[in-house]
């Protein structure tokens, strides 16, 4: 979430003609995360939130995104709830761009997991698997293994402001991931981007997940690949240190209700590394892009450079669940 587009009262009021909300009594930009444009809206009974999707949404993806979560809401995976519009369309468009506006996940996210934080949340990444699995929809990874060489071309040298070797390091990274990727490993709809601040605690237990604009096909494991590198890390000092007992908590609360097949276990290490190697690319990429403009904090790239560093210094499922 960040705020790339600024909107008027005009557009405002636009949105109010076009959907059954109520009189909107405010309108106010969340400048946590990095990808759209978001507002958090209030009318007299409820509050919304308005995204308008920037560089890496295409509009054609928007109804595979709100097809997603209201059939999620039907099955009770507690996410945001897509508004249509009076047309009877999840999307609009706002200063030629498409946005939509979804309901308010109550609850907040935690500023740091706990262990047993770690549990609840692999149960439940494991139980929308499972309800992903009935969902007939179907989106390609935007952001898969196929898309990294053509991020790391646009980037090249210009990686040296944030450190002389990052060039040296994506290509070693990436020739390792493209030679180890797994085949065949089971697969159905993943979140693709369950960081801290996309899942939802209320009176401190798991409530709900928010952001499923990276939702996509593609290994299960791939999920839990991403939320190791994304929740079972600490931080103290700019230096980042993983915390095995998160990990396998997490392992263990999501082998709870879907058990890992051998095959996945033995994947993981690379998954993870692929993971990495995603997030250090992204987050190098917009470094150096992000116009000064945008109302936004940009992520450190250095963080997953000191996390591929780490699982290159790991080769097996026991390093992470053990």
């Amino acid at each position: 979430m960040a705020i790339y587009t600024k909107i008027s009262k005009n557009n405002i009021a636009s949105i109010e003609k076009k959907f059954n909300l109520g009189k909107i009594i405010s309108f106010k930009g969340i400048k946590k995360g990095i990808e759209n444009t978001n507002y958090l809206i209030k009318t007299k009974k409820k509050k919304y939130i308005l995204t308008i999707f920037e560089k890496r949404v295409k509009k054609r993806d928007v109804p595979f995104f709100m097809s997603l979560m209201d059939k999620l809401n039907y099955h009770n995976i507690n996410c945001p709830k897509p508004q249509k519009s009076k047309a009877g369309n999840y999307s609009i468009n706002i200063k030629n761009k498409p946005a939509s506006i979804v309901s308010f996940v109550e609850g907040k996210d935690k500023n740091k997991l706990k262990i047993k934080d770690c549990y609840e949340i692999g149960k439940n990444v494991a139980k929308f698997h499972i309800i992903s699995k009935k969902i007939k929809l179907h989106r390609k990874n935007s952001m898969s293994l196929k898309v990294w060489p053509k991020i790391l071309n646009k980037i090249d040298n210009r990686s040296r402001i944030i450190n002389l070797n990052l060039n040296f390091l994506m290509k070693e990274a990436l020739l390792e991931v493209k030679n180890k990727w797994p085949k065949n490993l089971p697969s159905g709809i993943i979140h693709g981007d369950l960081f801290i601040d996309n899942i939802f605690f209320n009176k401190n237990k798991f409530h709900g997940y928010i952001d499923f604009y990276f939702a996509c096909n593609d290994f299960l494991m791939y999920e839990i690949a991403i939320c190791i590198n994304a929740l079972c890390f600490d931080k103290k000092n700019r230096k980042f240190t993983f915390n095995k007992k998160k990990s396998k908590n997490l392992i263990k609360g999501y082998s709870k209700i879907r058990k890992l097949s051998r095959k996945e276990k033995k994947s993981l290490n690379i998954l993870c590394k692929g993971a990495a190697l995603r997030y250090l690319l992204t987050r190098t990429y917009d470094y150096l892009n992000t116009p000064k403009s945008a109302i936004i904090k940009i992520k450190d790239p250095k963080e997953y450079i000191q996390k591929l560093k780490i699982h290159n210094t790991l080769n097996n499922f026991k390093n992470y669940f053990n």
